[in-house]
């Protein structure tokens, strides 16, 4: 492909434009916005000239994208185009109003591709004449920086459209996943386990924004937590996001929002462009209280639970590493401060089911690696006294310790097993090759491993005890196990495995 034009010079626009341009293409720019297509110019070229001045690009590469960029004043200069790429406001309207436009313009084999986010395929090329050269080309913001592309068929897309866009997006330098013209494609569909159970934690007063966020960033490896992501997106962005795809599944449990957001919405709390959100900001900073350390306790005798020996093995050694006196039987004494340690379980529950004293109890979470930010959890019953005595035990390294209200699966547990499963139901419904689910999720959000590389990590078993726990505990169909988790889990097959 020569020659290409985007339509929409902004943000997505632009970034479309100028990894088209360096990757040899000439791309035609047009904006509905007077002069917009030519700052888009100028601003692509100020940062090719910026990626030469870091070493990134040589002056030729530079000068050879720049002349490639071709601003036009009017639709109809589109004519010769063999591709042209949408980034226009995200309304069906709009999107359909401006393809049945480019189809009095453009030749019959011109492909028309929407770089929608949300919106359907199948629903943007209904009313075109020509259905069947429609796709979807969905890139992430920034576009230079953010190496992946889905790429939608509709209902009547033909093949050689998804084919042409994915041998593009590898030009491009990206990569190219083939999706599902489902609610959310890949990324957006895949993303919806991170915010929706970490709110439903919140919900439940389980802990604090600030704590939620320390325990997914530090124990569970999230580049950032849900309530700072919130604040950067916007609530005015990710909720709206979240009520849609919530209702395009007809309302399907696992991507039910929470009252918490929409309630900040409303009251105008939309994060960082506002000044408030889940954080205060102040010149752009976020107000974060200082974490306090615990204050030490003297020397206690520490009875660990040995429902799950491999488990109580790790807690056992680190405690070791930690000075402390475990307690060898089979009971605790009555001196002694009690840990359990459950999967997909509270700490009262566990307190009961093992007939232990839930004042002096509480649960540790051992799902990930206890050199971590590590997470306890108390009964309903806790004292302070007890509660206070174990952080300060669980923090004589120096490693923060989080104590948190009682919760089912903890935070990390539910909310990665949430993922995980949301994952699983995706490759169960087709929406992509594993693989490409794992990739796309990966890059498209940061995420320290796809979803179904991590469920292999903790073990398809391990997951699938979580969402049964969940299940049992909750009785709320949002943590009904997938098929695709069950059958892998059942066979300890990879959750990458592709049937057969």
């Amino acid at each position: 492909m020569n020659c290409m034009a985007v339509v929409g010079a902004g943000v997505m626009g632009a970034g479309i434009a100028q990894i088209a341009a360096l990757a040899g293409v000439t791309v035609y720019l047009f904006d509905r916005r007077e002069g917009a297509a030519q700052a888009a110019r100028q601003n692509i070229q100020r940062t090719l000239e910026k990626l030469s001045g870091k070493g990134k690009l040589n002056a030729d590469q530079v000068l050879a994208a720049a002349q490639r960029l071709l601003p036009v004043d009017d639709l109809s200069e589109l004519a010769d185009c063999q591709l042209v790429v949408e980034a226009i406001i995200e309304d069906l309207a709009a999107k359909r109003a401006l393809f049945a436009e480019l189809e009095t313009i453009v030749s019959d084999d011109c492909l028309l591709a929407s770089n929608t986010s949300s919106l359907s395929v199948t629903a943007i090329a209904a009313q075109c004449r020509l259905p069947a050269r429609v796709g979807g080309f969905h890139f992430f913001n920034p576009v230079p920086l953010m190496k992946i592309v889905e790429v939608i068929e509709g209902l009547q897309s033909a093949p050689w459209v998804g084919q042409t866009l994915l041998a593009l997006g590898t030009r491009f330098g990206h990569l190219a996943v083939r999706a599902q013209d489902t609610p959310g494609f890949i990324v957006n569909h895949g993303g919806r386990g991170y915010g929706t159970e970490a709110m439903r934690v919140l919900s439940e007063s389980v802990t604090q924004p600030v704590e939620l966020d320390r325990i997914l960033r530090e124990q569970a490896g999230f580049r950032m937590g849900p309530c700072e992501l919130f604040d950067l997106t916007g609530l005015d962005v990710s909720h709206p996001v979240t009520e849609s795809i919530y209702q395009q599944y007809f309302q399907e449990p696992r991507y039910r929002p929470t009252l918490i957001t929409r309630q900040r919405l409303e009251a105008g709390l939309l994060g960082r462009k506002t000044g408030e959100g889940f954080y205060r900001y102040i010149d752009g900073l976020q107000q974060v209280p200082a974490e306090q350390p615990p204050a030490p306790v003297p020397d206690i005798p520490v009875w660990v639970s040995n429902v799950r020996p491999a488990a109580r093995a790790r807690v056992v050694s680190l405690l070791a590493t930690l000075g402390v006196k475990v307690e060898p039987g089979v009971r605790p004494s009555p001196e002694a401060l009690c840990i359990v340690l459950p999967l997909g379980v509270d700490a009262s529950l566990s307190a009961q089911a093992e007939q232990l004293d839930p004042r002096r109890t509480l649960a540790l979470d051992t799902l990930l690696p206890l050199e971590r930010r590590r997470v306890l959890m108390t009964t309903v019953a806790t004292t302070a006294q007890w509660r206070e005595a174990a952080r300060a035990l669980l923090a004589a390294d120096g490693v923060a310790v989080s104590v948190i209200r009682d919760s089912a699966g903890f935070v990390s547990q539910r909310v990665l097993a949430q993922i995980i499963n949301i994952a699983c139901d995706m490759a169960q419904q087709r929406v992509s090759s594993p693989a490409d689910i794992d990739n796309a999720i990966r890059l498209g959000l940061g995420y320290p491993q796809g979803p179904l590389s991590w469920g292999d990590e903790l073990g398809a078993e391990t997951v699938l005890e979580v969402l049964d726990q969940l299940y049992s505990y909750y009785r709320d169909p949002r943590y009904r196990p997938s098929p695709w988790l069950m059958r892998r889990a059942g066979l300890r097959l990879s959750l990458l495995t592709a049937d057969t």
